[in-house]
């Protein structure tokens, strides 16, 4: 996607966690169509938020103030001022910033002045006990919290504050009303390095979390702001999916939209015009880890099969449009419905000898 909007004029910048290739790779972002890039080149490395190096294209920056254990340079703020400084470089001409910031994740770390923010007034849940030190000390295992719910609601802030400062950047400059801006979620929330989606109710009335294919793990927000062109407060329910980003963004530079993806345009969608808004037949997700996980949606039916590896052929079946929560199983009442998604969820699994789900691949 940002090659193809760098083909057509757009000037492209990433910023924050990248992780499909790192320095002297084909997958660096520099070689993925962005012009610009400030943040980590490393999954691992991204789960630090003091760590030792950050990369501003393919100079290696080193971060001094991080020495010896100090907490001398949050990445997220660094990051963040290098996003600001696109936006002003770039806003005479069209361009497309992608922002996958790291906030908040597995490690629960926070400025002290952000902290105090929140410390004595939330219970403080169960201190999580990191690595301080040693060889993978920064080096991708977390850091330890005394303070985990002070410290999440703190990077929440952090991440709030952030967005709000690039509205009012675009604001100022006077493009407002001329720049789309999207914020969302790659998954639901997580239980690492002391998160407790519990405490702060993440999920809300969905079941699951990060890695679970019930709502909670893979229904997350999709907000977006273009003033004059998206009615302000406005909801919609159309099922979409981050597929569908590349067929949207395409349609909206005027470029000729792919056509090896399964992505539909959510645009007419966008713009009110849901009359003219093509949907998706079924939504498919599979997950490899654990035990095996596939889930389909179909108009208003979830379909959810778990324990793949260990034989387990049973579809759970929910009705979205009663149960958001998938809190009741009616597969037995809809044989139907579940001999479709059997055959989607057949189909759609392509077998890859590196990734097995048990009866699926023999």
């Amino acid at each position: 996607m940002p090659e193809m909007l760098q083909k057509a004029g757009y000037a492209t910048g990433a910023f924050g966690k990248w992780g499909l290739g790192g320095p002297d790779t084909e997958g660096e972002p520099n070689n993925q169509g962005f012009d610009e890039f400030y943040g980590y080149v490393c999954q691992s490395l991204a789960h630090n938020y003091y760590p030792d190096h950050l990369w501003d294209n393919q100079e290696k920056i080193m971060l001094h103030e991080n020495d010896n254990g100090k907490f001398g340079a949050y990445s997220p703020e660094l990051m963040h001022q290098e996003a600001l400084k696109f936006i002003e470089a770039n806003q005479k001409e069209p361009f497309f910033l992608f922002l996958p910031t790291p906030l908040p994740h597995a490690e629960l770390l926070a400025p002290a002045e952000e902290m105090a923010v929140f410390e004595g007034k939330l219970a403080e849940g169960e201190p999580y006990k990191g690595t301080d030190e040693g060889p993978g000390f920064r080096k991708g295992r977390l850091g330890s919290q005394e303070k985990p719910h002070a410290a999440f609601a703190a990077m929440v802030k952090v991440l709030d504050d952030q967005v709000g400062e690039i509205m009012k950047t675009v604001d100022s400059l006077g493009i407002g009303n001329n720049t789309l801006i999207i914020f969302t979620s790659d998954n639901g929330p997580h239980i690492e390095g002391g998160g407790d989606p519990e405490f702060f109710d993440s999920n809300g009335p969905l079941k699951g979390i990060k890695r679970d294919l019930y709502e909670g793990g893979i229904r997350v927000p999709l907000i977006m702001r273009w003033p004059g062109r998206i009615q302000a407060n406005s909801t919609n329910d159309h099922p979409s999916a981050f597929w569908d980003f590349k067929a949207t963004f395409t349609a909206l530079a005027g470029i000729e939209a792919p056509e090896n993806g399964d992505g539909i345009s959510m645009l007419p969608t966008m713009l009110g015009k849901e009359e003219q808004q093509l949907k998706h037949p079924h939504l498919y997700w599979e997950y490899h880890g654990e035990t095996g996980k596939q889930a389909v949606r179909m108009g208003k039916w979830k379909g959810v099969r778990k324990d793949i590896r260990k034989g387990n052929e049973t579809i759970e079946l929910y009705d979205l449009s009663k149960d958001l929560g998938e809190t009741t199983d009616v597969a037995d009442q809809h044989p139907k419905i579940v001999q479709k998604l059997d055959s989607i969820l057949r189909a759609e699994h392509t077998t890859n000898p590196t990734f097995k789900l048990g009866y699926l691949d023999e």
